[in-house]
């Protein structure tokens, strides 16, 4: 996966995390909604992670292909 995979991917999850935040009446979101947009947000979080981990090895010389995703144990810890 390049890193124009990567953004693609980024968009094509904050499309559906919009289409689904939309669709969500005055009540707030069911438990299967709920679950989907928590869902959402740790992939979201697991493609920027590896973006960045993309361009840092770009940047200092490294090959971006090696770096890989990482669990939602470890990107849901970071700090924002």
């Amino acid at each position: 996966m390049d890193d124009t995979d990567v953004i693609k991917r980024i968009g094509e999850l904050v499309e559906e995390e919009h289409a689904l935040e939309r669709s969500v009446g005055s009540g707030g979101p069911d438990e299967d909604t709920q679950d989907r947009l928590r869902d959402l947000e740790v992939a979201l979080d697991q493609c920027w992670d590896l973006l960045r981990q993309r361009r840092a090895r770009r940047d200092t010389g490294d090959d971006p292909d090696t770096a890989s995703v990482r669990p939602p144990e470890v990107v849901e810890r970071y700090q924002q």
